[in-house]
């Protein structure tokens, strides 16, 4: 595998239960990590994809946990450390219904405000590829501002840029994302998004587009490459106007957190080593399923140790809509 993929993103200390209930029923949280950017990145890593993970903590043991967990990854990590500001926070609840509810306390974190002069000189110019999500743009203004110049420094070298919308809803509204979307999948050679986020981009919330449509809408919007994360109903993807579909992976869900940037990983990981694109459509469906296995959004488990339809007597599939954030 050549060449290097750089990463750029706030990443979090994650709470996680330990078992079903909200935080206050709860006895225990397991301490780990969690961020969009550098879960794709360490997925990119066990893929044998040399990575960089680029972001900002405070200097406190959040912090201190945060490089440590990509670090060991094999993720190299450029993370400026904030004197001022305090690296935020994530938890994550198992509900009685059955939903995974995520909660954040990142506002005024260090992560937020990432700026341009953290990314290194000749980092995105030496890079095979980019990779940036819409949360970024969604986090502060000086993120907005790093994602900006980010680009305009891959588009001077040369350097492709995956975007993955990753909306949330929480962070911003529907009429700014929209635009602010829009603008980014313009400059980037692959696009990847829920079927509700390629609506949102696309301006067709209340339009009956099939998810075919939804690929080619985006990848006419991008240079020629979309793919439409499905969640139980499986992908699509649009590649130099051909499509491409793949069920989902079934798998006994345990936490859906995490499999959408696993998927992406997977997909990443493929097309850098040359698969074609139904082959990297297999690789990124098994690789976010897989991540459904686990109570983490990027630790997995043995894949010989996950229970497939055929062992399970109760299954379910990679979903996204059984998360709350």
């Amino acid at each position: 595998m050549t060449g290097r993929v750089v990463t750029v993103g706030e990443t979090m200390l994650l709470l996680s239960g330990q078992s079903v209930g909200a935080v206050p029923d709860l006895d225990a949280m397991r301490v780990d990590t969690g961020g969009a950017e550098s879960n794709v990145a360490i997925g990119l890593a066990r893929a044998g994809v040399p990575t960089t993970w680029v972001g900002r903590v405070g200097t406190d043991p959040a912090g201190d946990r945060v490089v440590a967990d990509v670090r060991s990854s094999g993720v190299d990590v450029v993370a400026v450390a904030d004197a001022d500001r305090s690296t935020g926070l994530m938890m994550k609840e198992r509900l009685a219904d059955g939903r995974t509810r995520v909660t954040y306390h990142r506002r005024g974190s260090a992560g937020s405000a990432i700026g341009p002069e953290d990314v290194p000189a000749g980092l995105v110019e030496q890079a095979a590829l980019v990779h940036l999500s819409g949360i970024t743009l969604a986090l502060s203004d000086r993120s907005r501002a790093t994602v900006d110049a980010v680009l305009d420094r891959a588009e001077a070298a040369g350097v492709p840029v995956s975007f993955d919308v990753n909306h949330r809803p929480k962070l911003i509204d529907p009429d700014t994302a929209r635009v602010r979307y829009h603008a980014v999948v313009e400059r980037s050679a692959t696009v990847f998004a829920s079927d509700d986020e390629a609506r949102l981009v696309l301006g067709r919330e209340e339009q009956p587009d099939d998810e075919d449509d939804l690929a080619r809408g985006l990848a006419a919007l991008a240079h020629g490459t979309a793919v439409v994360k499905l969640g139980s109903r499986g992908a699509v993807a649009s590649v130099d106007g051909v499509l491409h579909r793949r069920a989902a992976t079934p798998v006994r869900v345990v936490d859906p957190v995490g499999a959408g940037d696993a998927f992406v990983a997977g997909w990443i990981a493929a097309v850098l080593g040359g698969a074609e694109p139904a082959v990297a459509l297999d690789r990124a469906a098994d690789a976010g399923a897989l991540a459904c296995t686990v109570a983490s959004d990027w630790r997995l488990p043995d894949p010989d140790a996950v229970v497939t339809v055929d062992d399970a007597p109760e299954v379910d599939h990679a979903v996204h809509d059984r998360v709350d954030r």
